[in-house]
């Protein structure tokens, strides 16, 4: 993948850049595996707002992605690399012998025509896109769309060019150094799938207008400095004043930027060895 620049023939095209989508094999996606997806706009059951400056945004088709690899022992060939909206990673479309076909997510070096395998095997290739369990793979080998129950499916290390890493295995436990810093238990039945995943420059570009963000259903964040005092702590005042409040609070006085709000006795305290940086 690499960065497209544009040339700046209004002010809000001069800093933008996007991707270039040089990965993508194929346009329309794979018809049976596309389900409705409906908006929230942010709202609950009650129609409430629960998380602020969400809404409009353009219409998506939700792609059932396997994050299991529960078909074991049979090799899939790759048909495709395609974009997906739901994520900021790239998928892949495979086809399994009997014409099945799925989506996983795309690893950075997955081809189009190539052949990968979800094995219990020990004898199994260490290679992107094959998925094997923890105790089959070695130290050191980047890993992504990491089991934390056995059999549930991948729940961590999802997004656009991310990985994590194996740094030991001690008795039924792997260490695995997450892309936050973190190191964390994992059980060894777990499975995981080899390699970085795509989409590495997605971090690099620059949305360069307002109106591109409102495309990914993104509302205007307003800061509370900029409300009334009815709407924010941080509100109200003559002219251009400061937040006034010695520690930056949320609308709901709760303090924030920097303030750790994870639960002081959590179940999966256990299972971490090293906190994130």
């Amino acid at each position: 993948m690499g960065i497209k620049r544009y040339n700046p023939v209004t002010p809000s095209r001069r800093f933008m850049t996007g991707a270039d989508f040089a990965e993508i094999t194929r346009k329309k996606p794979q018809k049976s595996l596309l389900r409705p997806l409906k908006k929230t706009g942010g709202r609950n059951n009650a129609g409430r707002i629960t998380v602020r400056f969400r809404g409009g945004g353009h219409k998506r088709l939700y792609r059932l992605i396997d994050f299991k690899r529960e078909r074991l022992d049979i090799p899939c060939k790759v048909i495709s690399i395609e974009y997906d909206p739901n994520r900021s990673s790239r998928i892949a479309l495979v086809e399994y012998p009997d014409k099945e076909r799925r989506y996983i997510l795309a690893p950075l070096e997955l081809k189009v025509g190539e052949e990968i395998i979800s094995s219990d095997n020990p004898q199994t290739e260490i290679k992107p896109g094959n998925a094997l369990l923890l105790r089959n793979i070695p130290q050191g080998i980047p890993i992504h769309n990491i089991e934390l129950v056995k059999g549930k499916g991948g729940q961590i290390v999802r997004s656009a060019g991310s990985q994590a890493i194996i740094t030991a295995k001690e008795g039924d436990f792997a260490h695995i150094r997450l892309p936050s810093g973190e190191v964390r238990l994992v059980n060894l039945a777990c499975r995981a799938t080899i390699g970085q995943l795509s989409n590495v420059d997605r971090s690099a570009i620059s949305l360069g207008k307002a109106g591109r963000s409102a495309w990914l259903g993104h509302k205007p964040h307003v800061r509370g400095l900029a409300m009334n005092p009815i709407d924010h702590p941080h509100g109200g005042g003559e002219g251009k004043s400061g937040q006034g409040n010695p520690h930056p609070v949320s609308p709901w006085g709760k303090p924030t930027k920097g303030f750790k709000t994870r639960k002081p006795f959590k179940y999966s305290d256990k299972f971490i060895v090293k906190r994130r940086k």
